[in-house]
């Protein structure tokens, strides 16, 4: 089952059992995808599809962030709870170890050899784990090595 059949299953039985926030959730992400679909120009394939995902999911992150500095701890459970949706479609993350063979490998195709190469690291390292792991944990993982 591909990820559209996946939403309008899922969203069928948000509407069934009258489940309020993941109907919501799903008519958002179902949305953005088709905002997308317009933006590019054809069907999305799984990589654009996780893309639109993982872009959902660190909006919620980063809500959840600012909500808890102003002291909104009612808007902290509702964007939580939206958050636990987001994340039944999130793509497998890679693990710390995968990151750290990946970043090595390309630590050692391009040759670097201290933080100035930080950015032709990343650059390479990028387009590698695209959906598969979240930029801040990978720009750690590249700090880390080329200390």
């Amino acid at each position: 089952m591909n990820f559209t059949e996946q939403l309008n299953n899922d969203l069928k039985t948000a509407m069934k059992a009258h489940d309020k926030l993941s109907l919501s959730v799903i008519r958002m992400i179902k949305s953005e995808i088709l905002n997308e679909q317009g933006r590019v120009g054809h069907e999305l394939n799984d990589e654009d599809f996780a893309a639109v995902i993982n872009r959902a999911y660190k909006q919620r992150k980063e809500s959840i962030n600012e909500f808890q500095k102003g002291g909104r701890d009612d808007l902290v459970q509702e964007t939580e709870a939206e958050l636990k949706v987001v994340e039944k479609y999130m793509p497998e993350q890679l693990s710390d170890e995968e990151l750290q063979t990946i970043i090595s490998d390309v630590i050692a195709e391009t040759g670097a050899t201290s933080k100035a190469d930080f950015g032709k690291v990343m650059s390479k390292s990028m387009p590698k784990v695209k959906g598969k792991a979240d930029g801040s944990k990978v720009n750690e993982i590249v700090k880390n090595t080329l200390s």
